[in-house]
């Protein structure tokens, strides 16, 4: 039976299975052990949006790759978005069997194991709490920006920051209603942003013909797509689409898990990165002179057009959805890595799994692995050691490729083995060609994004991603290699997957 969306539906197991699976959850749920089914496909799309954020995606990119490849840094938005569309078809494939809390870390304990496993959510934890950080900071200098204040020192800027993290962490440890209301709305505003910002653009101030898109960064009209400053472009879009397994990592409170979060994932992506696409796409052709961005004379090319074009009134509202998209993204971020870490002390892998295992409240929610993501991302804006601060910073995008690398790679050699049976949702005869090609793709930006380029000059910060993935990598495996030592020593079950598997 079809499913939509290119995919199959099969349903798994026997009527009796599933009737034990039931109540195996329900005993888990009476003794508190299972999170409350509130999502629904709307806010599991609402969550993977807002973490993605075409907003927050245009922000990022746009400035670095129009100066680094030209015009031309265009054609590497449908590039990414085709790579990682593949991604999220993989996903699907995993979280509809596999529907566990957590997302890449499930599904790559249940591919290869347990250390393989934790070492995803290794990567998986340290690059999204650290992108927190990095949210929170945005969104304050925009904030401060909106609110008129430009003379703010940097320890004003970290307190707002902090100020936006504990806001944003509110939400999250509430929970329940007031998130799925935060996250509604704010799919709204970045929906009117970006769509806006695109129409207006494109329909009543281009500057630029269509052909501006086939432009470098220098003066010759050479396609950029073979050369390096067009895959330095690609690098940086692929901070721009990632996000979409935020969906997955809520999975066991989600309701029909395995038939709608495979839809919330590539759907979540494929608008937003549409939405980038078009945005970005107006803007371009509005720039009243490119030029002056290609040789750094305009810092900011986005408000610079807007304000051209709109008027300097539309700074302020530009401000505004700034600290919208931004502090939407990280409130998504952290409610997808508070699973994980919830996911991994249920299953005992890390120390205090006692605490960080636990739900409380009313709605279940994983509140200690909550705050545990406060203590380690509200003080780093008050780093004053700014170099080591932007070589931690550095890992913050390459901990979400290396922890997609790991369980696509995983499900490819189960594949090349024969050794995998889909869940009631797949893509049927496409799973393996697309899981070979999404295993290519993220490997390849993932070496992409870790490359290191001359951006800065002290050599260390060039080489920052590779560093800093080293020595976190070696720190995590003395870590992992401990833990289940000690686990196996005392004949216990930690990193064993959870008995319950939820029915749909």
């Amino acid at each position: 039976m079809s499913s939509g969306t290119g995919y199959t539906t099969d349903e798994p197991g026997s009527a009796g299975e599933l009737a034990e699976d039931a109540a195996h959850e329900r005993e888990e749920i009476q003794q508190g052990g299972a999170p409350a089914r509130e999502f629904r496909f709307s806010s599991a799309f609402a969550l993977a949006f807002s973490d993605i954020s075409p907003i927050v995606g245009i922000y990022s990119v746009f400035a670095i790759s129009i100066t680094l490849a030209g015009p031309g840094f265009f054609w590497g938005l449908p590039l990414v978005l085709i790579g990682q569309l593949l991604v999220t078809a993989v996903f699907g494939d995993l979280v509809s069997r596999w529907p566990f809390q957590g997302s890449v870390y499930a599904w790559s304990r249940e591919l290869a194991g347990r250390g393989w496993g934790w070492m995803t959510n290794w990567a998986y934890m340290w690059g999204l709490t650290l992108t927190l950080s990095v949210l929170g900071l945005a969104a304050a200098g925009y904030l401060l920006g909106a609110l008129g204040i430009t003379s703010a020192t940097k320890e004003e800027t970290a307190v707002v920051a902090l100020l936006i993290i504990l806001v944003g962490t509110s939400a999250n440890m509430i929970g329940g209603e007031l998130l799925r209301r935060l996250l509604y709305l704010t799919l709204t505003c970045e929906l009117i942003a970006s769509l806006g910002i695109g129409f207006v653009l494109l329909i009543f101030h281009r500057h630029n013909s269509f052909s501006v898109l086939f432009h470098g960064a220098g003066a010759g009209h050479a396609p950029p797509l073979l050369f390096s400053p067009f895959l330095g472009a690609v690098a940086f879009i692929g901070y721009s689409f990632v996000g979409f397994e935020a969906a997955g990592s809520i999975a066991e409170e989600v309701r029909e898990s395995r038939r709608v979060l495979p839809k919330a994932m590539v759907l979540s992506l494929a608008v937003a990165g549409c939405l980038v696409m078009f945005a970005c796409l107006g803007i371009i052709l509005a720039i009243p002179s490119i030029p002056d961005v290609l040789s750094g004379k305009v810092a900011d090319p986005i408000s610079t057009t807007l304000e051209t074009s709109l008027g300097s009134g539309i700074g302020r509202v530009i401000l505004v959805a700034l600290v919208i998209g931004f502090t939407a993204s990280l409130i998504a971020v952290q409610a997808a890595v508070s699973r994980a870490i919830w996911a991994a002390g249920r299953d005992r892998v890390l120390p205090w799994a006692d605490r960080l295992g636990t739900l409380s409240g009313r709605h279940r929610m994983p509140r200690y692995a909550i705050a545990l993501t406060v203590l380690i991302s509200g003080p780093l804006p008050f780093i004053s050691f700014s170099k080591i601060y932007t070589l931690l910073l550095s890992f913050s995008t390459a901990g979400f490729f290396i922890s997609y690398a790991m369980p696509i790679l995983a499900l490819a050699y189960m594949r090349l083995k024969r050794r995998w049976t889909p869940g009631p949702v797949s893509m049927g005869r496409w799973s393996g060609p697309v899981t070979y090609i999404a295993s290519v793709w993220i490997v390849a930006e993932t070496i992409n994004i870790a490359w290191p380029r001359h951006l800065n000059s002290e050599w260390y910060l060039n080489w920052g991603i590779i560093l800093t993935s080293v020595i976190l990598g070696i720190i995590g495996l003395a870590i992992c290699t401990r833990i289940f030592r000690n686990a196996d020593r005392r004949g216990t079950d930690a990193g064993q997957p959870p008995r319950a598997i939820l029915p749909d």
